[in-house]
């Protein structure tokens, strides 16, 4: 699965504010650095858009940083516009992070996910999480190990289909 990021977006509705009130150089980075550890977590392909760079130049640029994939709009071209396209393009499995009403609904019209950025900023902080404390869990897992004991109980289908979405992350 691809996950697709609305950058800026992104970055002012999460707490990385606070680094782009830095400069907005800082908080691209920062934000780079938590999908790079998200990528190692969970294997996905991850793909953060920004508006480009000041605007100048006519050709999209493309980056890759920490093994996460960069796109920079070009000139008169909005990062919501790179995304749409990308959505309307893609044959390959999509997750699109974005708050932007507009590119939520571009996805599920097009049969992908959508998620908030709230959403996926805590999915970041849980694999931030479990990479700190995943040397110490190898330990333990040995002495937690217990055997499940009693009928197995399924929970509904609507709640598997809500659980299902979520677990793409």
């Amino acid at each position: 699965m691809r996950i697709i990021v609305d950058g800026y977006n992104f970055i002012r509705q999460t707490d990385l504010r606070r680094f782009e009130n830095i400069s907005l150089e800082r908080g691209r980075n920062e934000l780079i650095k938590r999908l790079s550890v998200y990528r190692k977590a969970k294997g996905h392909k991850l793909t953060v858009v920004f508006d480009g760079i000041l605007g100048e130049s006519l050709s999209e640029q493309r980056d890759r940083s920490a093994g996460v994939s960069i796109i920079y709009s070009r000139r008169g071209e909005t990062a919501d516009e790179v995304i749409k396209r990308i959505i309307g393009n893609s044959s390959e499995e999509l997750l699109i992070v974005s708050s932007d009403r507009e590119i939520a609904i571009s996805a599920e019209r097009n049969g992908f996910t959508a998620v908030n950025s709230q959403t996926f900023a805590q999915k970041l902080a849980d694999a931030e999480l479990r990479s700190v404390t995943h040397s110490i869990e190898k330990e333990d897992d040995y002495y937690l190990k217990k055997e499940k004991k009693g009928p197995s109980r399924r929970i509904p289908r609507r709640k598997r289909t809500e659980q299902k979405n979520i677990k793409k992350l």
